[in-house]
């Protein structure tokens, strides 16, 4: 009998009831340091974990930002229901020069952040949306603030500060 190569790997309970698997895939870096990427599914990790999803109770959690959001929302198509997707905001570059970065957590920021996340991904809500970075010059009740009001509008469901 052929063995199962697919591990289910063990879960994390997160607050608000949010189950996630102990090991996810992060993508910032597919654009970062491995260079241009035109498909997710050209990664043979990420492709492990979205089948493993497929026959896993708890889905694999994915991230991205920015261009790899576009690659994982297409790798993501007509499997939805399979992944908890998970996205962050928070850091702000300068398109001239990327290097330079500055931590945003002002309200109308969130909000642009999401609406720009989800339509990158093409998807209408978002699992997990969390703070990258906390923005001192910004109260944190505020950044959480625009994060409830998101969730009451259906946009994400569970909120992180990391």
């Amino acid at each position: 009998m052929a063995k199962d190569n697919h591990a289910i790997s063990p879960t994390r309970k997160c607050g608000g009831g949010l189950k996630v698997s102990a090991v996810g895939l992060g993508c910032m870096v597919c654009q970062n340091s491995t260079g241009p990427v035109t498909t997710m599914n050209q990664s043979p990790p990420f492709s492990a974990l979205l089948n493993s999803a497929s026959i896993s109770s708890i889905p694999p959690t994915f991230t991205g930002h920015t261009r790899n959001e576009e690659l994982v929302g297409r790798a993501i198509k007509g499997k939805r229901d399979k992944v908890v997707l998970a996205t962050k905001f928070g850091i702000v570059r300068d398109p001239k020069t990327p290097n330079l970065r500055a931590v945003n957590g002002k309200p109308d920021y969130v909000r642009q952040s999401c609406e720009g996340s989800l339509r990158r991904l093409g998807v209408e809500t978002i699992d997990l949306y969390y703070q990258h970075r906390v923005d001192p010059n910004t109260p944190i009740e505020e950044t959480v603030g625009a994060m409830a009001q998101l969730i009451k509008e259906g946009k994400i469901r569970h909120i992180g500060l990391v």
